[in-house]
């Protein structure tokens, strides 16, 4: 079955997995429900946190392993496994269609499985773990275009009812993050930049937005969590709607505004 959406996920902190008083939880506990009922052939995911040189995907022909990239956290959350199987086709096809778009180089990855900015999302929305995954690298020394060309090469996958998701966030400081404080002034005028300028449909100053938004370098001081919501866009299309289904602030600065993103009727 064709898919017309695609999504931006804010995955936020890795205790997302475990913290019950994190709003964002229970969005994304609501998905098959209350978000997007339509079940998914497989899924692509491009997380912030698997930053390579060239696009870059995993090929894994059984169970894709949890990957607990993340230090000193409760102990329980190491215990969590999210056993998804790999989507060796479905990667050999997002290498077929970046290759044929002009993307020079796509490399193999026959070992990684499934980082947090992927698993624990997913451990939420799709608890049963019975959907295959495959994950895409971002290139964070590349820029906002060259991401959102990525996923525009892969817009096709829609069709094969792939669901293509980006998992970042929507402001990742993390010296910035404060657990006592209030909503810092930037960060809303930051993330309330970023939701007009996606619901407008201003994407060409979503690709730009060091020089378009407002605290750009102070949101995102590396983008890695930011490039995800780029090719999510290009995967949506051209004239593709973008809807904000999701939106709270952490910790002062942590954005776990979430966009979804429906093709244009031809």
């Amino acid at each position: 079955m064709a898919l017309k959406d695609t999504f931006y996920i804010s995955h936020g902190s890795p205790t997302l997995s475990i913290d019950e008083s994190i709003e964002a939880r229970k969005f994304l506990l609501s998905w098959k429900k209350g978000v997007f009922p339509q079940r998914p052939t497989s899924i692509l995911v491009i997380s912030g946190h698997w930053d390579t040189a060239v696009p870059t995907v995993n090929v894994v022909d059984s169970v894709n392993d949890t990957i607990y990239d993340f230090y000193n956290f409760p102990k329980q959350m190491y215990q969590l496994k999210y056993p998804a199987p790999g989507a060796p086709q479905l990667a050999r096809r997002v290498k077929e269609l970046l290759k044929k778009s002009g993307f020079g180089r796509v490399d193999e990855d026959k070992k990684r499985g499934l980082d947090h900015g992927a698993w624990v999302p997913l451990l939420l929305m799709y608890p049963e773990a019975d959907i295959p995954v495959c994950q895409l690298s971002v290139q964070s020394h590349q820029d906002g275009t060259h991401h959102y060309n990525i996923g525009k090469a892969l817009a096709p996958l829609k069709d094969e009812g792939v669901l293509i998701m980006g998992s970042g966030s929507a402001i990742h400081n993390l010296r910035a993050l404060d657990p006592h404080s209030t909503v810092a002034p930037w960060a809303l005028e930051f993330d309330n930049w970023l939701k007009d300028a996606l619901l407008e449909g201003r994407y060409e100053d979503v690709n730009h937005y060091e020089q378009k938004a407002p605290h750009a370098k102070k949101a995102h001081p590396w983008p890695d969590h930011f490039y995800p919501l780029h090719v999510a866009i290009g995967a949506a299309g051209e004239n593709a709607k973008a809807k904000l289904i999701h939106s709270s602030i952490e910790m002062g600065t942590l954005s776990y505004a979430s966009y979804q993103f429906t093709s244009a009727v031809n």
